[in-house]
């Protein structure tokens, strides 16, 4: 059934039912054991091999190339529908997806066609970036020295989603002077262990759990040419995450839209003989759908930016390049406590709308809560809206993402409240 069969909205082109047509009896196949796998900790490497076979990982990847061809807003629309079958999966894709677009971003060189080529041939790129303990902001404690004409790779990384699925790991490193460098390396290479150790109580099949490099041999062109990433990394990988909050909404909608047909039992202050009929109880499915719907359409607008982003940054243009590369951050932070507030309620106010039997574990109603605020965690949105409130006042202009450690200047007499003695 298309989008606006189901008053989701057209699709972001007029070509873009026929590229969602082939995807989404896989979805519908994906999330026939959503719940199932929720409950089992049952990891979906069938359900992301369905998604691979099918060419999900090539859809930013150019026709010429092997790939689908997708515009940023095309992708984000599909991330969507996916999210809507299961969110751990788009967050699994997450890196892999931000990978391409650093690809892609890349000047030509023999560096960004072989990996064209292997994106093609559809691998699998996981991540490697945070890692925990107190070190400081901007630096890692992974090391990847050169000996001997040979680098050498030692460290441990947490947050590694999507690691365990994919046939690569991007990862950076500090090198011998400490300078930040970028590397790619093979999941199955001696010396590489990944850890289904991530314990959050939402998003728990995502994988982002512990990789640790014990002397792993890298050879030179697994070296990444720059450590920096594609000037619109932070708006692309926040957006992801809004995607999957309105696919985690629409998932919710269809969930308590069933439930609530399918319910027989009425509360004596109800308003009908039927919980379907209850004028009161639709109010509450048509906020869950509504939110969802808005959601929705916030994400796919902010898409659109991102596109004119990466478009710019094609051109010679240096001054059109800062200006699309500002606009686009600018309108993902936006919308970011936006949808993130309509998801986290719609997944609250759902339970509204049914019983008590709605909190059992095996009606699988939690998960979308869950998952929704894990996501929301990530780059918290209380700094989002004090960026978009400092430009829109002060004309400031965001920083670039930095990561997360421990500030450099951080005092040693720094006391943290009143109870912290």
């Amino acid at each position: 059934m298309t989008n606006i069969a189901q008053a989701w909205g057209a699709g972001p082109s007029e070509r873009y039912e026929a590229l969602a047509t082939p995807f989404r009896p896989i979805f519908a196949a994906i999330r026939e054991r959503a719940v199932e796998r929720d409950l089992k900790h049952d990891l979906p490497y069938a359900e992301i091999g369905w998604l691979r076979d099918a060419g999900f990982s090539t859809l930013r990847v150019p026709e010429a190339q092997g790939g689908l061809g997708f515009t940023l807003p095309e992708l984000f629309a599909l991330l969507i529908e996916l999210s809507e079958a299961d969110a751990n999966i788009t967050n699994a894709y997450r890196s892999h997806l931000g990978f391409t677009e650093d690809v892609l971003n890349s000047p030509p060189s023999a560096w960004r066609a072989t990996w064209l080529e292997k994106l093609g041939k559809r691998e699998l790129i996981g991540s490697g970036f945070s890692e925990t303990g107190e070190g400081k902001i901007g630096t890692y404690s992974t090391r990847l020295s050169l000996r001997d004409g040979r680098y050498i790779l030692n460290g441990e990384k947490f947050y590694t989603t999507g690691s365990l699925y994919a046939d690569w790991i991007n990862l950076g490193a500090g090198d011998d002077n400490g300078d930040p460098v970028g590397a790619l390396v093979p999941t199955k290479a001696k010396g590489v262990e990944i850890l289904d150790d991530w314990d959050g109580f939402g998003q728990a099949l995502s994988a982002s759990g512990t990789a640790r490099f014990t002397n792993v041999e890298l050879t030179p062109d697994l070296i990444k040419p720059t450590a920096a990433r594609f000037p619109y990394g932070g708006g692309f990988f926040q957006l992801v995450h809004l995607a999957t909050l309105a696919g985690i909404g629409r998932a919710a909608t269809g969930d308590v839209s069933r439930l609530v047909f399918e319910r027989k039992r009425v509360y004596g202050r109800g308003n009908a003989a039927r919980t379907a009929l209850d004028p009161q109880v639709l109010q509450v499915v048509g906020r869950v759908r509504s939110a969802a719907y808005s959601a929705g359409a916030i994400a796919l607008k902010a898409a659109e930016a991102l596109q004119r982003s990466y478009l710019a940054n094609l051109g010679e243009d240096e001054t059109a390049k800062a200006s699309a590369n500002l606009h686009a951050e600018l309108e993902v932070s936006q919308s970011v406590t936006v949808v993130t507030d309509l998801t986290l309620n719609a997944t609250t106010v759902l339970f509204d709308a049914l019983g008590a039997s709605a909190a059992k574990k095996s009606a699988g109603l939690d998960r979308h809560w869950r998952n929704a605020r894990t996501i929301s965690s990530h780059n918290p949105r209380i700094y989002h809206d004090r960026v978009v409130g400092d430009y829109s006042v002060n004309g400031t202009i965001p920083t670039a993402f930095g990561g997360i450690g421990v500030a450099a200047d951080l005092s040693p007499n720094l006391k943290i409240g009143v109870n912290s003695q």
